[in-house]
C-alpha cells in the first residue's frame, strides 16, 4: 500500500508538472543556453524557414520489406509512396520541385550527387546535380534536413549531365550544357547562411573556361590535380579523353596536359599504392571507356605524357560506365550501362599486374535494371541502378570473383526494368552511415542496417 501511494503521488507530480508547462529537470528558463536556443528554434518556425515545426515528417523504416510515405502516394512519376526495400530505412526524401527542380525536361531534372563533410563543424552538406544548376543540403539531421543554398548552372541551356566532385573545401562542377565550363564553389561559405535565409542563391567563386562541356569529373585529393572527361570544345585541343587541371590553387585552377588515346567516358585517378611495386607512387586513373567497351590503366604522372599501361575488355562487353578500385588497390568493380546487355551486372578485376588485368568475375544483379555508378564505403559497395534503386554489395569475397547483394533501397516504385531515365544516376556514403540517392525524380537520404563497416 505505501509503495502504490508513492507511486501515485509520482504520478500526480508529473501531471501536474506537465500541466504547467514545466519540467522535472530544472527550468529551461535557468539556463540561458537552452533559453537562446528555444528563442532561436521559435523565431525560425514563425519565419516559416525550412527549420518550422510542421516541416513534412518522412521518416520511413524498412518494415517487412517496404518503406511507405504515404504524402508521396499518387505523386507524379512515383505513383506510389510504397518503396521495396531490405535492411535500408528512409530517412527523408526531397521531390525535385522541392529543390528547386522539376519533372519536365530542362526544369530541374536531378542527376549526379556528391557530399561534403565540413572538417571545422563537422556538418553533413549533399551537392545534388540538376539541370539547372546544384542544390546543397544540409544533412547534419538527416530526418529534418535543410535545403540550404543554390547554385545556378553557368549555362543558358539545361541539360540533364551535370557532375560534381569536391577537393580542399571547393566543390568542382561540370556539365553537358553549352557553354558551361567548370564552376568552382568555396564551401565554407555555407557555415555564414542563417538556415532562416535559406535557400540562399550563391555565385560561384571561380571559373575555368579551358573546355566548354565535360561529361564527368574526377579529382586526385592527394595531388590536386582535376581531370574533365568526355569534353568538347576544348580551347586547348584535347580530345575526348581528359583534360586534365591544375586545382592545387582551387581558385585559380590552371590547364595541365591532355590524354588522347582513348575516348573516356569516366574515370577515377589515385596515387597508386598497391601490389604493383612497378608503380607505388605514381599517379594513375583507372578509365571507363564508354563505347570502347573496355577498362584503361593511364599513368598520368607526368601531365605533359600521359601513358597507356593498359586496355582490358571483358565478356558480353558493353557501353564501359563507371567503376571503382578497391581499398588496397588490387580489385576493381565495373558497371556497364546498357539497355539490351543480358544479364546486366557487375564486372571484377585483378589489377595485381597493371599491365595486364584479368577479368576475374562477373556478379549478376538481383534485379535487372541499367546499371549506373557504384561507389564503395568500407567493405559495402553501393550502386545506384535507375529504376531498380540502391543497391548494396559486401565485398569481402572479391577476391573469389563474387559479391553478396546484403541491401537495397528502390526509389522508383513503377517497375525495375531496364532503360534510361528515372530512379536513381548516382549516390554518396557519408562516414555517418547515411547515404544520399539522387535522380531524375528527387534526393533520398538513406541509412542502412548493416554489419560493421
Amino acid at each position: 500500500m505505501k509503495r502504490l501511494s508513492l507511486v501515485l503521488g509520482f504520478v500526480l507530480l508529473v501531471n501536474v508538472s506537465l500541466a504547467s508547462g514545466a519540467s522535472l529537470g530544472s527550468p529551461a528558463q535557468d539556463r540561458p543556453s537552452e533559453r537562446k536556443a528555444a528563442a532561436k528554434t521559435g523565431a525560425l518556425a514563425q519565419q516559416g524557414t525550412p527549420l518550422q515545426a510542421n516541416m513534412p515528417q518522412r521518416f520511413a523504416p524498412c518494415i517487412r520489406g517496404t518503406a511507405h510515405v504515404p504524402e508521396l502516394d499518387g505523386k507524379p512519376v512515383l505513383d506510389s509512396g510504397e518503396f521495396a526495400c531490405d535492411r535500408v530505412d528512409l530517412q527523408y526524401v526531397y521531390t525535385m520541385d522541392e529543390l528547386g527542380g522539376g519533372l519536365e525536361v530542362g526544369t530541374g531534372r536531378g542527376s549526379d550527387v556528391w557530399g561534403w563533410t565540413d572538417p571545422q563543424t563537422r556538418r553533413d552538406y549533399v551537392l545534388a546535380g540538376k539541370e539547372n544548376g546544384t542544390a546543397i543540403v544540409d544533412i547534419t539531421k538527416p530526418k529534418r534536413p535543410v535545403y540550404l543554398a543554390e547554385l545556378p548552372t553557368s549555362s543558358t541551356q539545361n541539360l540533364i549531365w551535370r557532375d560534381i566532385k569536391v577537393f580542399a573545401d571547393h566543390a568542382f562542377i561540370v556539365a553537358e550544357s553549352p557553354g558551361h565550363g567548370m564552376q568552382v564553389l568555396d564551401l565554407t561559405r555555407l557555415r555564414d547562411i542563417d538556415p532562416a535565409d535559406a535557400p540562399v542563391t550563391l555565385d560561384e567563386d571561380a571559373h575555368y573556361d579551358g573546355f566548354q562541356r565535360a561529361h564527368n569529373i574526377a579529382l586526385n585529393e592527394d595531388s590536386g590535380f582535376a581531370f574533365a572527361v568526355n569534353q568538347r570544345e576544348d580551347a586547348e585541343g584535347c580530345g575526348q579523353g581528359m583534360h586534365i587541371v591544375d586545382i592545387r590553387e582551387p581558385t585559380n585552377p590552371t590547364f595541365a596536359g591532355c590524354y588522347d588515346e582513348t575516348l573516356v567516358h569516366d574515370v577515377q585517378c589515385l596515387t597508386y599504392d598497391g601490389p604493383d611495386t612497378r608503380f607505388t607512387g605514381r599517379e594513375l586513373c583507372i578509365t571507363s571507356t564508354g563505347g570502347g567497351e573496355s577498362v584503361g590503366v593511364v599513368d598520368v604522372t607526368d601531365k605533359t605524357d600521359p601513358v597507356t599501361l593498359s586496355l582490358t575488355g571483358y565478356p558480353n562487353s558493353a557501353f564501359s560506365h563507371q567503376g571503382s578500385l578497391l581499398d588496397g588497390h588490387r580489385f576493381y568493380v565495373h558497371d556497364t550501362e546498357s539497355t539490351t546487355r543480358t544479364p546486366q551486372g557487375v564486372e571484377i578485376f585483378d589489377m595485381a599486374d597493371l599491365t595486364n588485368p584479368v577479368h576475374i568475375g562477373f556478379v549478376a544483379s538481383v534485379a535487372q535494371s541499367t546499371e549506373h555508378n557504384l561507389y564503395q564505403s568500407g567493405r559495402y559497395l553501393h550502386q545506384s541502378n535507375y529504376s531498380s534503386g540502391l543497391r548494396i554489395y559486401d565485398s569481402r569475397n572479391v577476391a573469389d570473383g563474387t559479391l553478396e547483394e546484403v541491401g537495397f533501397f528502390d526509389v522508383y516504385p513503377p517497375n525495375d526494368d531496364p532503360g534510361f531515365g528515372f530512379g536513381t544516376w548516382s549516390n554518396f556514403p557519408f562516414d555517418s552511415g547515411v547515404v544520399a540517392i539522387h535522380g531524375y525524380q528527387g534526393l533520398w537520404l538513406v541509412k542502412p542496417r548493416l554489419g560493421r563497416n
